[in-house]
């Protein structure tokens, strides 16, 4: 009997995997395999949680009004060129979908994000990746990388799984020499962790150029990463073209108020970034110490070289509760990706290193 079948290519894509967070008969998990924020979310996000919990019958508002207008607040932009999504993921989805089709290019840095690729191929474009030097994307590879099939320019800064960054220069001078039929997409999921002053998240770059995006995520410092809460800032016109493809009531209800909630408490924020730095720094000395290299890192997480024993010293890890992630995927079989924990994590994961270290 014969069975629907899907577009061409759809079978060819590899589905995303995440992070692993869950090992038989051990209960005390260490969980540094997804980047999640480890003192959790703002107590006051929580609260507004629960508290919408109670109009779970309403539909939410899908305009997310009030979020777009916080947002604006916080970084002083108009809400009007704001749109939310669930999770800047989606936002990456509506955009390719709404730019890039069949016989087009999308662009990327070598070691982009996975999405980015899984996303080119859902529509039947082609993925192009343009090479990084040192583990860090190169602005002239990725013009040279231009063609007149590239709709799309997808970059994360800071890049995950790198942890490096371009300065302000550098994405000004991108900005300046792609073409403008090109649509560039700053994925700005790690910003807040960047405190260097040559940073620039996106903001100035979209108001300067009509063809750039910047995305935001509430899932990394704000520890959201469950309710799937993201935000584009864009063009007018942009702006538009999102909110003709993406759901009537993409964001919910009990996300929207915790989403406010979170932006609200400064301490939280303030905390976490003292944490990252502190845990980061920490793990980066004593990785040394054992004798594998951390690449220079600005996000919550390490890139270390293991060498051929990587998954080897993952599954040992894992055995013993403490999750670190894989990077096959990204074709860095040798490496680790590492999520900067609370003290305690980052401490039990260097003792049980020194263990499977022989």
């Amino acid at each position: 009997m014969a069975q629907p079948k899907p577009r061409p290519g759809i079978l060819d894509i590899k589905p995303y995997i995440g992070g692993e967070g869950r090992v038989e008969g051990v209960t005390h998990l260490v969980r540094l395999a997804s980047n999640e924020n480890a003192l959790g979310c703002s107590p006051k996000a929580r609260e507004a949680y629960l508290k919408a919990g109670a109009d779970l019958h309403r539909y939410p508002d899908g305009a997310a009004q009030d979020l777009r207008a916080a947002l604006g607040k916080t970084y002083d932009m108009n809400p009007e060129r704001i749109v939310c999504g669930s999770g800047s993921e989606e936002l990456i989805s509506l955009l390719v979908r709404a730019y890039a089709g069949v016989g087009d290019e999308v662009l990327y840095s070598q070691y982009g994000f996975l999405m980015y690729p899984i996303c080119a191929k859902a529509v039947g474009a082609t993925g192009v990746a343009a090479a990084e030097k040192d583990y860090r994307s190169d602005v002239d590879a990725l013009l040279a990388a231009v063609t007149p099939k590239t709709k799309m320019l997808l970059l994360a800064n800071p890049n995950n799984p790198t942890g490096s960054w371009l300065n302000r220069a550098e994405m000004t001078r991108l900005c300046e020499k792609l073409p403008s039929s090109v649509l560039l997409v700053i994925d700005s999921a790690y910003a807040e962790f960047l405190q260097e002053k040559d940073y620039e998240d996106g903001r100035a770059l979209v108001d300067a150029h009509p063809n750039a995006v910047m995305l935001r995520t509430f899932s990394k410092i704000y520890g959201l990463a469950a309710l799937r809460l993201g935000w584009a800032y864009c063009s007018p016109e942009v702006a538009g073209v999102i909110n003709r493809v993406r759901g009537a009531f993409n964001v919910n209800a009990p996300a929207q108020a915790a989403g406010i909630a979170a932006l609200a408490d400064k301490d939280f924020i303030r905390k976490t970034i003292e944490m990252t730095e502190n845990g980061r720094r920490y793990l980066s000395e004593h990785i040394a110490k054992l004798g594998w290299k951390a690449l220079p890192s600005v996000g919550n997480f390490l890139l270390v070289e293991f060498g051929p024993r990587a998954e080897e010293i993952r599954q040992k890890l894992k055995d013993k509760g403490i999750f670190i992630r894989q990077m096959g995927a990204y074709n860095l079989p040798h490496h680790l990706r590492i999520t900067v924990g609370t003290a305690d994590d980052n401490m039990r994961l260097i003792e049980a290193l020194k263990s499977v270290r022989s």
